[in-house]
């Protein structure tokens, strides 16, 4: 990795440098599999860590005020964290379709047109089924069927 380059996201993780391509190397090799591989199951297990803490958190934390704003404000903290961990569910769900999408080798390339997504996009986000000009025009076309 390049002096003073940082991993971000997912790739920090899973403690994984960004892959480095050989020349003449195959699109989605079983190398490449292997690398997204362990991406995405550090991620999945990072996200189950996150509910099981939540879990804990919840219950330890659950206690009878009674000074009605104190049981409310708790009652909102407690909302907004079920709401965290409900988006880290359907998150997990993706994960999950995703690394039976690399087993089944139909991982990295665009749904929509069939093109390669890329090494780098797929870092940035490996749950990622459309290239960047597909996964565009569809939110240029969700923006006109809501507005």
């Amino acid at each position: 990795m390049p002096q003073g380059t940082k991993k971000l996201g997912v790739l920090a993780i899973a403690g994984v440098d960004p892959y480095q391509e050989s020349a003449g190397e195959e699109y989605m090799n079983t190398k490449q599999r292997g690398h997204f591989t362990l991406i995405l199951e550090a991620w999945r297990n990072q996200l189950r860590e996150e509910v099981d803490r939540t879990l804990t958190h919840m219950q330890d934390e659950a206690a009878n005020f009674p000074d009605p704003v104190d049981r409310a404000a708790q009652e909102e903290e407690f909302s907004l964290e079920l709401r965290a961990r409900d988006r880290e569910r359907k998150l997990i769900k993706k994960i999950e379709k995703t690394l039976h999408n690399i087993k089944e080798d139909d991982f990295g390339f665009c749904f929509s047109c069939g093109i390669e997504i890329g090494i780098r996009r797929l870092e940035a986000r490996p749950t990622a089924d459309q290239c960047i000009d597909c996964k565009t025009l569809a939110e240029i076309k969700e923006k006109q069927m809501a507005g």
